[in-house]
């Protein structure tokens, strides 16, 4: 299964994706969509919207995992974030792929085992767990790690679901 994590920002939205199979993780790519910054708002969330498709139509992901919000420093960045997230939604639902939100917490708690970690200890573990050769840009690495959760959180709702068994109805 491929898969692509998304950290949305209106300045910077890290992309990375990656391929599950049975339980290893595979590297695809990584990187970072960064608007110019003389754009208004608008334009920015466009460049990132066609940026986004780029990838999606180049590597074909089967599913996206994007990155809730989790603190803004003021009204005016939770609005700009929350547009930049709205975009990536829009951009991943378009392609038809399933979504998935994972708060900053689930996804460093799946891939440290830390809910608490921190930015470094992240970035060392996606460098660890994909066999990357240097730590990733902050803004991909953060999106490789929502791509590690999707695929560690994916693979326990398959489980789950596959022992479950339809409810029958009782006759009256």
């Amino acid at each position: 299964m491929r898969i692509l994590g998304i950290d949305p920002g209106s300045r910077a939205t890290g992309y990375g994706l990656i391929r599950f199979e049975g339980n290893r993780l595979h590297h695809i790519d990584n990187g970072v969509i960064r608007p110019p910054e003389k754009d208004d708002l608008p334009r920015r969330l466009l460049h990132i919207q066609q940026e986004l498709a780029a990838v999606i139509n180049r590597y074909a992901p089967e599913c996206a995992a994007v990155e809730q919000i989790f603190l803004a420093h003021n009204v005016q960045s939770a609005f700009k974030l929350g547009q930049a997230r709205g975009v990536a939604l829009f951009s991943a639902a378009q392609a038809g792929l399933d979504v998935a939100e994972y708060t900053p917490m689930q996804i460093k708690n799946a891939v440290v085992g830390y809910g608490r970690a921190s930015k470094g200890q992240v970035q060392q573990m996606v460098r660890a767990l994909l066999n990357l050769p240097e730590i990733a840009q902050e803004d991909a690495s953060d999106a490789l790690a929502a791509a590690i959760c999707h695929a560690h959180s994916g693979g326990l709702d398959r489980r789950l679901a596959a022992t479950r068994r339809p409810q029958r109805k009782s006759s009256p």
